[in-house]
């Protein structure tokens, strides 16, 4: 692991950093990036210093490029100037006439000081802090001018007169200028001027995406990082990128920092260190009065719901607050704190005044008790339904990234719920995630252990899939057989309440029957994965079973994904008369379409699998159509579609997209190499296919020559459908 103490890369940025680069090669007299606080701007203009100070520069009287520019030779300078420089506005000096570049003015010797303490811009030139008791030359315009690059960072903080004086550099000056703002600042009018009136470019970085956060800590930490710990430190910094590696840095000092299968995983308390409280005591600094109250009095015993509109908290009050992002209410009156961290740093405040109450009354009372149960069932009916976008984020989310919820009975439940729709919408990671979430909160969670080895399996990692499937209770006979007779014996008014209750949604059986079914799912998956299709098919026909009364539309579509539609073409088809929702049709259609060999057919399938949010499944569908249309060109789109899909799914390869990838090879090499892929040495591969390890390098021999590759550690990319 990388220690996240040392500089971290710069990530997630590329694109600004390219249009700022763009706009200094087109001889632009600099730019100007704003932002919020922690937003990476001071990081940003470091490391486009260098194009700055190479590229040619307009003229700023004719706006035409000129030659590059050599500083001239002032007659009280004594050392040539460097030719980059940084300056910095602070709150201290914002009252102080040419604070900021009082050092500059006086002593061009001080020029040549660097800071090996600046952190964001270690190569840059820091000047000297003197404020007091300089002279300065006549022109300041003309002292600078052999300064090639001038960052001014934290330009809102610059008192007036450098202000002034940075829009003079840009008016008449020959430096370029890099300046920073934060967002939401008081800013001088003569810093304002310079975007205003178009002498700069003005650039704003937006907070970093939770995609974004995961890219920068997978490249901090040396290492993939869990969706949900990227999630809760995304949620936990709010995209400021001080405070999320103080985070990192804290949490990894704590030892608290896992490496499980591959993956680093955090959960626990959000550490709050002296520097962390500082960096959120930062974003309410300036809330005082009867909102600093409320927040506190929120902050006391959240979550919270209002009583009475007219009960001492005032509507104005809460308006004011969420105008500024700081609480949040829902249709339910329900009142909490945006921000995660404000929490703890609210309570420690009133702790230390001795106000525990800062009311000295409850204006504001818990909210009922959870409804995980209730998200449960929703999330059950969302998965059947196709309703995979859009899902609020509810009490079993916040339970998990606040790491409580432990004596809630339905939590583990939930998150294997929630790893299901992940790995539906082809979160595979995501769902890893999850499952692993609720194995925590319950070792042996029948759900949670099949969903982990189902997207496991999905992404190639046999190890973990296998585990899971030999861990936990074993099922004691035949679940689908026992269920069947059960419901043999019940009266004619039982099944028609039951094939109204569960064929509407397409779930089979009783809960009993879809643990098993949801194991013997993962299992099949496992043996896709591990390239033995045949077993793949047996165990996916044995989980569609026969019964009509017991039909799950995944265990059914399995089978059809597999290479056999026409083995449940029809069992589907009647399903979709009577579920619920578009997603059984679609799965129905998407059978019938792969039985007829029906490219457009399959298009169109695909294209209603990716409107769902079914990402995994649409590629697939895609990669169908590109197997059997006729048309090269229908083909290669289909072909570019299912890539393109599959690109977003988390590194998921299923059969159909391994047969896309990896065309020139025969059914046996393309399992011979997926079991090589996965880890396995030769002689492994050769003892679970009962083959001699001479055939098993043979056929990788062969492979490789078809593939043009012969790197073994880089089979994993072979699978990549492009």
């Amino acid at each position: 692991m990388r220690n996240p103490r040392s500089p971290w890369p710069f990530t997630a940025r590329t694109e600004e950093l390219d249009l700022v680069r763009r706009n200094l090669a087109a001889g632009r007299r600099g730019v100007v990036v704003t932002g919020a606080a922690g937003s990476g701007r001071s990081r940003l203009t470091a490391e486009a210093v260098p194009e700055a100070v190479t590229a040619p520069i307009s003229n700023p009287v004719s706006d035409t490029v000129a030659a590059p520019v050599h500083p001239p030779v002032h007659a009280h300078a004594s050392v040539r100037a460097p030719l980059h420089v940084r300056i910095t506005g602070t709150h201290d000096t914002r009252n102080t006439p040419l604070a900021a570049f009082a050092s500059l003015l006086s002593h061009p010797s001080r020029l040549t000081e660097f800071s090996a303490s600046h952190r964001a811009a270690p190569h840059l030139t820091k000047p000297s802090p003197r404020l007091a008791g300089l002279l300065c030359p006549p022109d300041p315009v003309e002292a600078l001018d052999g300064v090639r690059v001038l960052v001014v960072d934290d330009a809102h903080l610059l008192d007036e007169s450098s202000a002034a004086l940075v829009l003079r550099l840009a008016l008449k000056g020959r430096t370029r200028l890099l300046v920073t703002v934060r967002e939401g600042e008081p800013v001088p009018r003569d810093v304002s001027r310079l975007w205003e009136e178009g002498l700069l470019p003005r650039m704003t970085l937006a907070p970093l995406t939770e995609s974004e956060c995961g890219e920068l800590l997978s490249r901090a930490v040396g290492g993939y990082v869990d969706a949900l710990t990227v999630r809760r430190l995304h949620r936990a910094s709010r995209g400021d990128l001080r405070l999320l590696r103080e985070l990192v840095v804290a949490v990894h000092a704590g030892g608290d920092l896992s490496h499980v299968s591959g993956t680093w995983t955090w959960r626990g308390v959000p550490p709050m260190t002296a520097r962390a409280r500082e960096l959120v005591e930062e974003t309410i600094r300036d809330v005082g009065g009867d909102e600093r109250e409320v927040l506190e009095l929120i902050a006391s015993g959240r979550p919270l719901k209002l009583v009475t509109p007219g009960a001492g908290v005032t509507c104005g009050v809460l308006e004011r607050l969420r105008a500024r992002g700081l609480v949040t209410m829902d249709d339910r009156l329900s009142i909490r704190l945006v921000h995660p961290l404000h929490g703890p740093v609210l309570r420690a405040a009133a702790e230390r005044r001795g106000a525990g109450d800062p009311s000295g009354t409850r204006r504001l009372l818990p909210t009922p008790a959870t409804t995980l149960e209730a998200e449960c069932e929703e999330l059950a009916v969302r998965a059947y339904s196709g309703r995979l976008t859009g899902i609020p984020r509810g009490a079993g989310e916040r339970m998990a990234e606040d790491d409580t919820g432990w004596d809630e009975p339905a939590m583990p439940e939930f998150c294997a719920r929630r790893a299901r729709v992940a790995r539906l919408r082809g979160e595979t990671r995501e769902a890893i995630a999850w499952s692993r979430e609720g194995l925590r909160r319950s070792p042996h969670h029948r759900a949670c252990l099949a969903e982990l080895a189902h997207a496991s399996a999905y992404i190639g990692d046999l190890t973990t899939a296998r585990q899971a499937l030999s861990r936990g209770p074993a099922p004691r006979g035949d679940a689908r057989r026992r269920t069947s007779e059960d419901a043999r014996t019940r009266t004619s008014e039982d099944l028609r309440t039951r094939m109204g209750e569960d064929a509407r949604t397409g779930i089979g059986g009783d809960v009993r029957t879809r643990m098993w079914l949801a194991t013997e799912r993962a299992r099949t998956w496992t043996l896709a994965a591990e390239g033995d299709l045949d077993g793949a098919l047996r165990s996916a026909l044995r989980a569609a079973g026969d019964d009509p009364l017991e039909d799950d539309m995944f265990a059914l579509h399995d089978v059809a994904r597999l290479g056999t539609p026409e083995l449940v073409v029809d069992r589907l088809a009647d399903l979709a008369d009577r579920a619920d929702g578009d997603l059984a049709p679609l799965l129905a259609r998407h059978a019938r379409a792969l039985a007829g060999r029906d490219g457009e057919a399959l298009d169109k399938v695909a294209r209603g699998l990716a409107d769902l949010g079914l990402a995994l499944y649409a590629a697939e569908a895609f990669a169908h159509a590109a197997l059997v249309h006729d048309d090269r060109r229908a083909s290669q789109s289909s072909r570019n579609r299912a890539a393109a899909l599959a690109g977003t799914c988390q590194g998921a390869r299923s059969s159909a997209l391994v047969n896309l990838a990896l065309p020139k090879l025969t059914a046996r090499q393309r399992q011979i190499v997926s079991l090589a892929a996965a880890g396995l040495t030769n002689r492994q591969i050769a003892e679970q296919l009962t083959v001699s390890i001479r055939t098993v390098a043979n056929h990788l021999c062969d492979a490789y020559a078809r593939l043009g590759s012969s790197d073994r550690a880089d089979l994993g990319r072979l699978f990549t459908v492009g």
